[in-house]
């Protein structure tokens, strides 16, 4: 960047940044230089304001995953069941 100061992102970079400022990654200039991005780009503005909904649907929900042990379990009998089809 040859200027001492750039604060637009491109609209991919910007869209990264988003991304990353939903998982509480992106740093405190990163979300500075993305919401003067913001006020300006309509499109990017829509993805931050539809990425903020995804986000807040999906801590609503309450989702959970399946630990450890019922993952490899789940595993190990596809595998098996794999191994034992008539194409192998």
């Amino acid at each position: 960047m040859s200027n001492k100061f750039k604060f637009i992102f491109k609209c991919d970079e910007a869209g990264h940044v988003c991304d990353k400022a939903q998982y509480k990654d992106a740093s405190l200039w990163e979300k500075i230089i993305l919401n003067l991005h913001i006020i300006y780009c309509n499109r990017c503005r829509k993805y931050s304001k539809n990425n903020s909904k995804l986000t807040k649907i999906v801590e609503k929900s309450k989702v959970t995953c399946l630990d450890r042990k019922c993952k490899e379990s789940m595993k190990q009998e596809l595998d098996k069941a794999i191994k034992n089809t008539p194409f192998n």
